[in-house]
């Protein structure tokens, strides 16, 4: 059975089924300022990492280098544990998110690790987004995440051992995408 459509969803259809096969975008008005991007510009923001661990970069970092890094670009705002301040707390929630008040932070809400070095890697600190090195990212992400007792004092994270991290709610979102990934 075929559903019901209005008369104007119809008009649509037509409309767009006239179009000839080679009907292309209308260029776009040129306003006298910007510039394309350069590669090497695109590159600075090409920084995305998968959950697989996928795209992170060379370096490591020890959850007693991140407890230093964190204690001087991330405490004035997440509180020095994470319990929270300003801003959101980093730490705390395990076994609230079935109840009727959640509390979600990246121990207990978070599906993956490289998640976590990803948005610390792309936003943070705050007032300086992209500023810190990649040794100084998987720093705080070690340090957060034992903060979260997710990986021991000495743990040292980097490419391999940080896709390794078990998250609690990792399989709390849904199921993999049994479709096959778009050429």
């Amino acid at each position: 059975m075929w559903p019901r459509l209005g008369v104007g969803a119809v008009c649509a259809a037509v409309a767009v089924a006239a179009l000839p096969a080679t009907a292309t975008a209308a260029p776009q008005p040129a306003y006298g300022f910007g510039r394309p991007a350069t590669a090497q510009e695109i590159a600075g923001w090409d920084i995305d990492v998968r959950a697989d661990g996928a795209g992170l970069p060379p370096g490591q970092g020890s959850v007693a280098a991140g407890r230093g890094v964190y204690g001087q670009k991330c405490a004035a705002c997440h509180g020095f544990t994470g319990e929270g301040g300003p801003m959101e707390a980093l730490v705390g929630g395990a076994g609230t998110l079935a109840s009727a008040h959640p509390v979600k932070t990246v121990g207990s809400f978070w599906p993956y690790a490289t998640t976590l070095f990803d948005y610390v890697r792309r936003a943070m600190p705050f007032n300086a987004p992209q500023s810190l090195s990649a040794d100084e990212v998987y720093a705080v992400t070690a340090y957060v995440l034992f903060l979260n007792h997710l990986v021991p004092q000495d743990a040292v994270l980097d490419a391999r051992t940080l896709p390794q991290v078990k998250m609690p709610n990792r399989n709390g979102f849904t199921s993999p995408d049994p479709r096959p990934d778009a050429p």
